[in-house]
């Protein structure tokens, strides 16, 4: 599968009063390497690719976290981000995130691909990836 890396420079406003990441801050930071994962695959930023497939978006449905190593202000980190499954609708992503050479936090995440609900469009539905997206994905 893909994978899709990025660096990220620790803020002082993405740490805690003990000086490290509160860990929320690393949640928004795997939904925008997720976002990233599919524009490297697509080429399209998350708004282009909700225009061009008339989907709501990827919502996340569960996650979990192993936090082994801290990252405070200044601190450097990659998130490598990649597929492990992909289902017809829903699809698992994991986040390896890497201090040097040592792993810091690995996540994963199930998100399903979703659409307006035909009968109710206040609610949400699933739907099916597009099989284009998919093979992009894949790589």
């Amino acid at each position: 599968m893909l994978v899709s890396s990025r660096n990220i420079q620790i803020e002082w406003g993405d740490c805690d009063p003990a000086g490290i990441v509160w860990y929320p801050r690393y949640f928004g930071m795997f939904d925008a390497c997720t976002a990233g994962l599919f524009f490297k695959a697509t080429g399209l930023k998350k708004i282009a690719l909700i225009d061009k497939y008339d989907f709501v978006g990827f919502p996340m449905v569960d996650t979990q976290a192993k936090f082994m190593i801290p990252s405070k202000f200044g601190d450097e980190i990659r998130i490598d981000t990649t597929i492990t499954d992909l289902r017809r609708s829903s699809f698992d992503i994991l986040h390896t995130v890497m201090k040097g050479d040592q792993i810091a936090i690995e996540a994963t995440e199930t998100r399903v691909w979703v659409g307006k609900h035909p009968d109710d469009p206040d609610r949400i539905k699933s739907k099916p990836i597009p099989d284009d997206v998919v093979a992009a994905l894949k790589g």
